[in-house]
């Protein structure tokens, strides 16, 4: 039996999940795989081309595919756009695996570029996705959900995905407020 890349990659996300990017290596992927370095070296080469094609997995399956989920959407309004994309950003994985992408980052020059172009890439489709929907200020507010997942992710113990998805209807709600915040915020200061 042959594993293929995907397989191998997945399997290299989930590891990277639960043990973090010093786990990830040749000798535990092909214990949990149940495959010889032989079908991994066919299929990648060599362990930094391997880390490579983790980082690339990580960013197509858990950023632009969500995106491109969403942008099939384009009949339903930016906001509720802004609603399934929530939903589609918590469904699939806990906090884990974004919190060990990050601890990746923070150790190593290529994860740091990739982790750099996912947050660039998300927080741009909130902000066009703010805008769309007539928020007065669509990168603070693109920001603002943005690191409030982020956030969260770090909370102990995570939250349930339902209260997670109650947080952000609660923010979301206030792309529904005709007002400007930061005007309302000048007019009260003395």
């Amino acid at each position: 039996m042959s594993a293929g890349k995907p397989a191998w990659l997945a399997e290299g996300l989930a590891l990277l999940a639960e043990q973090g990017a010093p786990a990830v290596t040749l000798d535990r992927l092909c214990e949990r795989m149940g495959m010889s370095k032989g079908s991994f070296y066919h299929h990648f080469g060599s362990m930094p081309k391997y880390r490579r094609g983790l980082l690339s997995h990580f960013e197509v399956e858990h950023t632009t595919a969500i995106i491109d989920a969403v942008q099939a959407l384009a009949e339903l309004p930016a906001r509720e756009r802004l609603g399934r994309l929530v939903v589609e950003a918590i469904k699939d994985t806990g906090p884990d695996l974004e919190i060990a992408m990050r601890a990746w980052a923070k150790q190593d020059p290529e994860a740091a570029s990739v982790q750099g172009r996912v947050d660039a890439t998300r927080i741009a489709y909130l902000r066009d996705l703010c805008h769309e929907a007539g928020h007065p200020q669509p990168e603070q507010m693109a920001t603002l959900l943005y690191v409030m997942w982020i956030g969260a992710a770090h909370l102990m113990p995570p939250l349930p995905g339902a209260q997670l998805r109650g947080l952000y209807e609660a923010m979301l709600a206030l792309l529904d407020r005709p007002t400007s915040y930061a005007s309302a915020i000048e007019e009260s200061a003395p």
